[in-house]
């Protein structure tokens, strides 16, 4: 077994088979919701391993799926133009936040992962919008807020939905945007993360298995989307996401 251990994060085989399960209800879920993969990962993970951990082992996963969902859009170009100022801003701000990582407490990771967690359940449940007017002004500031976010917890997708969901774009805009800024914020990741030493050859070729796994039950989700009552299965999932992100908030306070 020795030759695997490059590709196993772990050599208890409990922890393996949870992180194996982790990778393929996410996957499950980003197949059957179009969303939700890295929060999903990190509110399962973290329950075995610490956050610098289990990021780096989420910077493929994000990378393919969103690469896959932006470049399906009708008009990526189009999307690139009008938000390229929104994207560089999750960009810079993820890489410098990303960079120091393993000088930031435990408890700040554990706190903002919660955090994150317990707004995108709540923005997905009850459609939280950002009041926001026509102007392109907000793209920078809430690019930045994204991106902290993103750097510190992987997941950098709140901040973006409530804008988003406020300009009222129809489900294949609305789609194609967040695959576009969500792409955005994968390259300076896994670049702040490779300079702060958490992501390595080692991290690179686990987060690659954990994309195989990811892809299985992305493809299971797609399946399960024509069988299964999406708006129930939306709920349960948003509750427990609610629960999780609560219990690595308190765990994080104290």
């Amino acid at each position: 077994m020795e030759y695997l251990n490059p590709f196993l994060p772990s050599a208890n085989p409990l922890i393996l088979f949870f992180l194996i399960s982790a990778f393929l209800v996410a996957g499950i879920i980003k197949g059957f919701l179009g969303m939700g993969l890295p929060t999903t990962v990190m509110a399962l993970l973290t329950l075995v391993m610490e956050p610098t951990a289990a990021i780096p082992l989420l910077t493929i996963p994000i990378f393919v799926t969103n690469f896959a969902q932006y470049i399906r859009s009708s008009n990526p170009l189009k999307v690139a133009k009008n938000y390229k100022y929104f994207s560089v801003s999750i960009m810079i701000s993820i890489l410098i936040t990303s960079m120091f990582i393993t000088s930031y407490p435990q408890s700040l990771l554990t706190t903002t992962i919660g955090l994150a967690m317990v707004i995108f359940s709540l923005q997905t449940m009850f459609g939280i919008k950002i009041p926001v007017g026509s102007s392109y002004k907000w793209h920078v500031p809430l690019g930045v807020s994204s991106g902290i976010l993103g750097g510190l917890s992987s997941i950098w997708a709140p901040p973006i939905a409530m804008y988003l969901i406020s300009k009222n774009y129809s489900k294949d805009e609305f789609v194609s945007i967040t695959g576009f800024l969500f792409l955005s914020g994968s390259l300076p990741l896994a670049l702040g993360l490779y300079i702060s030493g958490i992501l390595n050859l080692e991290t690179i070729l686990q987060s690659l298995i954990g994309l195989i796994i990811t892809l299985i039950g992305f493809r299971i989700g797609e399946l399960m989307r024509r069988k299964v009552p999406q708006d129930t299965f939306r709920k349960v999932l948003l509750v427990a996401f609610l629960v999780m992100g609560s219990r690595l908030i308190v765990q994080g306070i104290l």
